[in-house]
């Protein structure tokens, strides 16, 4: 099992998590990513340093990622195409994307983006609280537990 982070627009706290636990429970973690990112000395821990240029992580990851892989990523575009290819996807703050629910998410998400190019829309500032935190902290647990049982028996989720 790996676990690829999409790191150009991942929070700390969840940079943190990961890392933890991948020096914990033993598994590889890969933050791929066009700008250096700071990450601990630890010998589970890669980071992949892309070319510049949008979506180079995204193409990256979408190259190496398998079958019981596990994504962290907040761009729902790439979360769509991932799901196809059989790894568990989610989000920093614990959303799982699945195949009964990413094709929703990117429709709200394109419609969004629509209004606000047409500036009729303003984006809030999502905050990244202790809340956000909690619920990734759970969900990641959750999904490496379940890949962690499903290596062992050979199977997929």
């Amino acid at each position: 099992m790996r676990v690829f982070i999409d790191a150009d627009s991942c929070p700390v706290r969840v940079r943190e998590i990961v890392c933890k636990a991948a020096k914990k429970r033993n598994f590889l973690a890969i933050f791929a990513a066009n700008r250096p990112i700071p990450l601990p000395r630890n010998r589970n821990v890669r980071f992949i340093h892309v070319e510049e240029g949008e979506g180079r992580a995204d193409a990256f990851i979408k190259e190496q990622v398998g079958s019981g892989d596990l994504v962290i990523t907040r761009d729902i575009p790439l979360a769509a195409e991932l799901v196809e290819l059989g790894p568990v996807v989610i989000n920093d703050r614990g959303d799982l994307y699945t195949r009964e629910n990413v094709r929703e998410r990117l429709s709200i998400r394109n419609f969004m983006k629509e209004l606000r190019d047409a500036g009729l829309y303003e984006s809030p500032i999502g905050l990244f609280g202790r809340k956000e935190v909690k619920a990734f902290a759970a969900t990641f647990d959750r999904i490496l537990t379940q890949l962690e049982k499903q290596s062992r028996k050979g199977g997929s989720l």
